[in-house]
């Protein structure tokens, strides 16, 4: 059998003045996930806990992210995180800790067909 990408879904999260990198991060994988039903598993005939979820996040400071909370979001499948620099560190005018965008891209493969 071979792993096929079947969907991908993008998020954006934000923390506006806590500078918590790892909050931004769940927001930007819960706004992906929470707009849509996942049911591609069911389609296959398939549990939920064979899909294959590759979590991609950009985030100014990816060393400050927690993976094993951002892994915690998922209730089933098998994720795994990347974490790279990318998203956005907005300042903020009053001299106080930047907003934080976190951008996700949330994958979903199973293992399908000969």
């Amino acid at each position: 059998m071979a792993v096929r990408r079947l969907l991908t879904e993008f998020g954006m999260g934000t923390s506006l003045r806590r500078q918590d990198y790892t909050e931004a991060a769940i927001r930007a994988v819960k706004d992906a996930l929470w707009h849509n039903s996942i049911n591609l598993a069911e389609l296959f005939g398939r549990p939920k806990g064979d899909m294959l979820i590759d979590v991609e996040i950009g985030v100014q400071a990816p060393d400050r992210v927690d993976s094993a909370a951002i892994l915690a979001v998922f209730p089933y499948g098998q994720p795994k995180v990347t974490l790279v620099k990318g998203g956005l560190d907005v300042p903020r005018a009053d001299g106080g800790n930047p907003t934080v965008i976190a951008n996700a891209a949330v994958s979903v493969s199973l293992e399908v067909g000969p």
